[in-house]
């Protein structure tokens, strides 16, 4: 006799253009892996709430989520998101007023992007297709250049005048929490590799503090490689020696920009997934695809919605069901390699077509 699926609780925030179609699509990939697990022993299942948050409750409410959201979060085993923005909106507050409010309140501190290339997908970076590639982006989530500390004033000297502070905050605690993450995951990899990435030479307080914790940390690891690179010169490996990379450790903006182009190189943003964790587990972790709402491509059907079952391959290896997520990672393989490719890839899927080549590749 079987074991009742164990059931967890998922809050689901579309938000906005593209978000709602991928986490639909996402949402129909996990049940049918849980519909799936019913006669096993490891049997899982999925209790959906979803919320109407974004840009579109903006202009209705002058809210991006509800003032008591955060607390009707807060429970959820995780969320899944999809992504927030639309030209109505200026960015900044869509932005805050939502993502970065969910991350930085629940201190989803350590955001993990893999870079993956992927069978059938072409990529620009020539050395692919003759070099097995596969490195990860961790960047620290809750502080550096996004910590949202500065201001604007002295608009009242008119024109031209007003003057604009940001600042970028670096916290001992904060590096060391990220880094020795970093180390941690690359304890789990093929190569034990850690490369740190600042740009300390110009940014001569924040960034020097990372590279000392990074040095100190570092000898706690004697097993992993190390390796410490100014970001502009990590930008040029991830094109010329991206074979070289294993885990890639950065502050908030610089991994924000890395990981995209690692992404790009992969073939398209539109196969990015990530991670925002909090490794403690006081708060719900939130999985999400990188690629933005896209709005010129919003509600034609077209949207990748590998990104986003990608990161819930990511949620499902948090949740602790390691053997679903590998599942969901060969679906993945096996429905590029067969070349169901939507636009982005160069193919003609629709979001529709991609979806059901998943799920057929999860049940073959």
């Amino acid at each position: 006799m079987t074991a009742a699926p164990r059931t967890f609780r998922i809050a689901a925030i579309p938000a906005d253009g593209v978000g709602k179609e991928v986490v639909a699509a996402g949402r129909a990939v996990l049940d049918a892996l849980a519909e799936d697990s019913r006669n096993t022993d490891d049997a899982f299942a999925f209790a959906w709430e979803e919320f109407p948050w974004g840009c579109g409750y903006y202009e209705r409410t002058g809210k991006m989520i509800d003032d008591d959201g955060l607390d009707r979060l807060k429970d959820f085993d995780a969320i899944y998101f999809g992504a927030v923005g639309w030209p109505t909106v200026p960015d900044h507050i869509s932005l805050w007023g939502l993502r970065l409010k969910i991350c930085q309140s629940f201190d989803q501190w350590a955001n993990i992007r893999p870079v993956q290339f992927l069978p059938g997908v072409t990529s620009p970076l020539r050395k692919a297709d003759t070099t097995e590639l596969d490195w990860v982006v961790v960047r620290e989530n809750s502080e550096g250049e996004y910590a949202g500390l500065g201001g604007r004033n002295l608009s009242g000297r008119g024109p031209g005048g007003e003057v604009a502070v940001q600042s970028a905050l670096f916290t001992e605690v904060g590096c060391e929490r990220i880094l020795r993450f970093a180390f941690d995951l690359a304890r789990t990899r093929t190569r034990r590799k850690v490369s740190s990435v600042t740009k300390s030479n110009a940014q001569q307080y924040g960034m020097v503090l990372w590279d000392d914790v990074f040095r100190r940390v570092a000898a706690d690891y004697p097993d992993v490689e190390t390796e410490s690179v100014l970001v502009d010169a990590m930008s040029a490996k991830f094109v010329l020696h991206p074979e070289d990379l294993s885990v890639v450790v950065a502050s908030n903006l610089n991994a924000d920009i890395l990981s995209d182009l690692g992404s790009a190189l992969a073939g398209s943003l539109g196969l990015a997934a990530s991670a925002n964790l909090n490794p403690e587990r006081r708060f719900p972790s939130m999985f999400e695809p990188v690629h933005g709402s896209a709005p010129d491509i919003a509600g034609q059907g077209l949207a990748n919605p590998i990104g986003a079952v990608g990161s819930a391959a990511l949620m499902l290896d948090h949740l602790g069901l390691p053997d679903a997520a590998a599942r969901l990672h060969k679906a993945i393989e096996a429905t590029t390699a067969a070349g169901v490719l939507p636009r982005d890839l160069g193919g003609t899927a629709t979001t529709e077509d991609v979806t059901k080549a998943l799920i057929d590749a999860l049940n073959a």
